[in-house]
């Protein structure tokens, strides 16, 4: 509205702006037919030549309009592509700051060597309950978990290390939304979940995606053997099994909530036994496992931790960092970091997780990032 109002004022002439909003038209034309050359080729996977003559066709007769208004450039045509140059400049700038971030965050994480080296003797407690650490990170620990635990020496008995992608496809089918690893020996229990998200996907509420969470980590320990799921391995030889959520394993683990005085409405057949809760109601957790193959003991166990743990609850652990330009940076750099980045960064609208996290459950890590 402010940039309509102040085109309008500035020009007062009618001619002055149908000139820039021809070019702002004709530009956005040639470059749909541009692109729709490419869609032609990479997507369609029709002939080249198909997509030459598609361009020739349509961008001749656009390209003679195209030229026509860069003739009334200076009678007010240039506005649109001052305008672009601006949108540009915000969108490097955010670009850039967010490279950056990433690539801190890339070279300043922890080894698993490092996450090995914890324990009783070094001062650090295990609580009680479920940690969600979310990273942008698919491989290592972040190091906004090594200052948590350096800053306050407890993390909780099961730990779960999350990131959500969104890739580069419309849907992605339930039975292949979780990728879920092992970080560490089994008796640290500390896992690894690549949720994945097509960008036509509809994010469910943060009661199902716990659920599903929870689900994909049950299901995970059971057939870890490699007795289903495909298998991958990320950058540090971490193995990652596909695994669904729990509307989409009929074979597999199932899961069940309820209260204390509430059937959980599954075959007994098939149930692994819920540990006794407190007589207070709350949530009761049971994994229905199935009888054949049977699950060896170990497996069991860690079921039966992970049940206590979610019953304990869930605590989301996420990251408020602080963009600074390093020491001995440029004038420009200091700019765009400090003022540019931050600025946007201040301003904009958070990312779009999977879930509405609960503030009643969350912890925010300060860290600032030298960049």
């Amino acid at each position: 509205m402010i940039l309509c109002l102040a085109v309008t004022v500035g020009f007062r002439n009618a001619k002055h702006i149908s000139n820039a909003a021809g070019l702002a038209v004709i530009t956005v034309m040639l470059v749909t037919t541009c692109l729709m050359s490419l869609v032609i080729v990479l997507c369609w996977h029709r002939n080249v030549f198909l997509a030459i003559c598609f361009i020739f066709f349509f961008g001749s007769i656009e390209a003679l309009y195209f030229s026509a208004s860069l003739i009334k450039f200076l009678d007010g045509a240039w506005v649109p592509v001052a305008l672009s140059f601006i949108f540009l400049v915000i969108m490097y700038v955010w670009h850039y700051g967010t490279l950056k971030k990433y690539e801190f965050d890339v070279q300043n994480k922890v080894s698993i060597n490092w996450l090995l080296t914890l324990g009783p003797d070094l001062g650090i407690v295990r609580v009680r309950g479920i940690g969600l650490v979310h990273t942008e990170l698919i491989s290592g620990i972040p190091a906004l978990f090594s200052h948590f635990v350096t800053t306050l020496p407890a993390f909780h008995e099961v730990l779960i290390f999350l990131c959500i992608k969104s890739v580069p496809v419309p849907h992605v089918r339930p039975e292949e939304r979780f990728l879920v690893g092992r970080i560490g020996p089994k008796e640290y229990r500390i896992y690894r979940c690549i949720a994945r998200y097509g960008y036509q996907d509809i994010h469910k509420d943060d009661v199902e995606f716990e659920k599903d969470l929870v689900f994909s980590i049950a299901e995970f320990i059971r057939s870890e053997r490699g007795e289903q799921g495909i298998e991958n391995s990320s950058e540090d030889g971490e193995r990652m099994t596909v695994v669904g959520t729990a509307s989409t394993n009929l074979e597999g683990t199932r899961m069940c909530e309820a209260n204390d005085h509430e059937p959980c409405e599954m075959d007994d057949t098939f149930e692994l036994r819920e540990i006794r809760t407190p007589k207070m109601t709350k949530k009761r957790v049971r994994f229905l496992v199935p009888e054949s193959p049977r699950i060896d003991t170990g497996a069991r166990e860690e079921l039966q931790e992970l049940m206590k743990a979610r019953e304990a609850g869930m605590a989301f652990i996420s990251g408020h960092c602080y963009v600074r330009a390093k020491s001995g940076s440029s004038l420009m750099r200091r700019v765009v970091i400090n003022l540019g980045y931050e600025f946007l960064r201040r301003n904009s609208r958070g990312p779009t997780y999977a879930w509405s996290v609960p503030h009643a459950s969350t912890l925010e890590v300060g860290m600032i990032y030298h960049v």
